[in-house]
């Protein structure tokens, strides 16, 4: 039986009466973890703590928290065939996509290392005489990070990196679904040296992440997850004026255009919407394609989508890993089994796959005759199931694009650069690919969406600058 993990506070490894445990998603037998379970209590310790320590690790060397970050990355690049197994054991993506997660980590922490002795300000002459003025930036405080399970490594490295960088405190509270590799998230950055209070986590279910958002002394939340849960946090902080950061869902188009390079968009579509089992936010749901090229297209996508091969994550040979639990596979299953009384024809797969592993694995599944009325194209599915729109033309197909709540991300393919270009200036996407999937993206540039998809500024790159500082104006006379 392996040892209960627990959870960081105070820089120390505190323990709880109770425990969670959680199970490999490609193999329900193999037990992955136990972890502690927080209570309340923990949470407001970790924020009084976090309170105290924040008056002295603001005021740290740039290069002090330089150093710390940078020891964090090489860490995780030191342990990444570690790391990266133990992601796919207990999130169920394959192995070459939790080698990709981990190396993402990796790279986010050293870039923030050193976006921490950058952060810049701005010297202005004011409009009065003899009279200078500074604008800098300084940290926020207090900062709950509330986290998913789909990238359960890279999200609370890009949302810790930052914070840190820029001289928050912070408080991790992972998805109870993926706490095993949260937890070594926690552990590196105790072994890269982080003073006490400064990083914490504690795990647990909605009501630790309730506690964390309803502590009038956390001065920023950031989270990451499901729209409704968003809804509620938004107006808890709001309410209290406390920064809010939120990113939440997407129908994500890719539009195929009369002169799109087929091969490469149907490429793109199969790795956009069936790769990691169809489990991402950025995930192309809606396959939008011109009626010239329409019926070539789904033929060829139905040809390419046969040949995936749906197995255990850690299986060479896997394209495509289980549903993280089994909540999942009956969500994804509802939802397939309701699209054609909704007017969706059923092209291909949408089966629950039974394997002697007894895993939560489904079929990757194919929808004809797409349309914004229908549930499993209004509705964030979170799984690997697709719906193929035809388009009379290009101005339908930004249109069809266009008609959803979500504006995460959205792609096109063309070899047309006046399309591309048009395209980019009409979506209402936060993000828009040119002949590129719709998943995908760096850490040194804004990511996040629009609309019901994201609230606040961007996460990474200079969006990550806007949340985890804040200004302050000086005037200077002589």
């Amino acid at each position: 039986m392996p040892q209960v993990r627990n959870n960081y506070i105070d820089g120390a490894w505190r323990p709880a009466e109770l425990c969670s445990e959680s199970y490999n998603p490609s193999d329900t037998s193999e037990l992955v973890g136990r972890f502690a379970i927080a209570s309340t209590a923990d949470v407001r310790d970790a924020v009084n703590v976090a309170r105290k320590a924040f008056t002295h690790w603001k005021e740290t060397s740039p290069q002090q928290r330089s150093d710390i970050l940078d020891r964090a990355a090489d860490a995780i690049d030191r342990r990444t065939p570690e790391l990266a197994t133990l992601l796919s054991r207990e999130e169920g993506k394959t192995l070459p996509e939790a080698v990709a997660e981990v190396t993402k980590a990796a790279h986010t922490f050293r870039y923030f290392a050193g976006e921490a002795v950058r952060l810049a300000g701005a010297s202005l002459r004011s409009v009065r005489k003899a009279v200078d003025v500074d604008v800098r930036r300084e940290a926020v405080g207090v900062v709950g990070l509330i986290t998913p399970w789909n990238f359960p490594f890279s999200i609370p490295a890009w949302k810790s990196a930052p914070a840190l960088a820029y001289g928050n405190c912070v408080i991790l509270k992972p998805s109870e679904l993926t706490n095993a590799i949260a937890w070594e998230l926690a552990s590196i950055l105790h072994e890269a040296g982080v003073p006490p209070g400064v990083f914490q986590m504690v795990m647990g279910g909605g009501d630790i992440g309730a506690a964390l958002v309803s502590n009038p002394d956390v001065d920023a939340v950031s989270f990451t997850g499901s729209e409704a849960v968003g809804r509620l946090i938004a107006v808890q902080i709001i309410g209290r004026g406390a920064k809010l950061q939120l990113e939440l869902g997407g129908k994500n188009p890719l539009v195929v255009a009369d002169d799109a390079d087929l091969d490469k968009a149907v490429d793109a579509a199969v790795r956009g919407a069936f790769y990691s089992t169809g489990q991402r936010c950025t995930a192309s749901s809606r396959i939008i394609v011109d009626a010239a090229i329409h019926d070539d297209f789904v033929e060829r996508l139905l040809e390419r989508t046969a040949r995936l091969r749906v197995g255990h994550a850690l299986d060479e040979a896997s394209d495509i890993g289980p549903l993280v639990s089994a909540a999942q596979l009956e969500r994804v299953s509802r939802y397939v089994q309701a699209a054609p009384s909704g007017g969706a024809r059923h092209a291909y797969g949408g089966r629950v796959l039974e394997t002697p592993a007894n895993g939560y694995y489904f079929e990757p599944a194919i929808f004809l005759d797409g349309n914004m009325r229908q549930s499993i194209n209004r509705e964030e599915v979170f799984g690997p199931i697709v719906s193929v729109f035809k388009a009379t033309d290009f101005e339908d197909a930004v249109r069809l694009a266009n008609a959803t709540e979500f504006g995460l991300s959205a792609g096109i393919f063309t070899a047309s650069h006046a399309k591309a270009r048009a395209f980019i200036r009409a979506s209402n996407s936060g993000m828009v690919m040119v002949n590129l999937p719709t998943v995908g993206s760096d850490y040194h540039v804004p990511f996040g969406g629009r609309g019901a998809s994201a609230y606040g500024p961007k996460e990474m790159g200079l969006g990550a600058v806007e949340f985890f500082t804040q200004t302050k104006t000086a005037y200077i006379a002589d």
